[in-house]
């Protein structure tokens, strides 16, 4: 696993996830999300931060967590993939953690078919799933949010 020794957790539900803190780019408030048409169905949207519009991933949908309504209380992570800058809402943002690769056990260990997360941080109080961004949508979904993406903009 190639990361920094540091993750950000945050709370999905009842659940515990991290991102590499080197692919956070930052942590906002919760913003309204404007709809894109013709985009995969994990998109929820859109959001524009400072000019540059920014898909917004449900990382809930894709982990089978019940959707919610985003509260005000709610938080985004904007965080970097290989491919693009992306978004996606959280109830809460909890810690900076500070990881040793030995304390990471390959999600394979735990249950075989989490194809979304790179790592398992176990914790006296229970388990973080580290999510992998880059693994979130499949090359089909990319297509269709990339067309999705053309296809907005002022002169259309």
């Amino acid at each position: 696993m190639q990361h920094s020794d540091k993750l950000v957790a945050f709370a999905l539900g009842r659940q515990r996830y991290a991102l590499s803190l080197s692919s956070v780019e930052r942590v906002i408030r919760a913003v309204e999300i404007t709809p894109l048409p013709k985009a995969p169905d994990i998109i929820s949207g859109i959001v524009n931060m400072q000019g540059r519009v920014i898909p917004v991933f449900n990382i809930r949908k894709r982990f089978g967590i019940p959707d919610k309504e985003i509260s005000p209380d709610d938080y985004m992570i904007v965080a970097n993939t290989s491919a693009r800058t992306v978004s996606f809402t959280v109830e809460d943002i909890e810690e900076v953690m500070d990881c040793t690769s030995w304390e990471i056990v390959p999600p394979q260990a735990i249950l075989p078919e989490m194809e979304y997360v790179e790592g398992v941080v176990k914790l006296d109080d229970g388990m973080v799933f580290i999510h992998d961004l880059e693994k979130f949508l499949c090359p089909e979904e990319e297509k269709e949010l990339d067309d999705a993406l053309r296809n907005t903009g002022p002169d259309r």
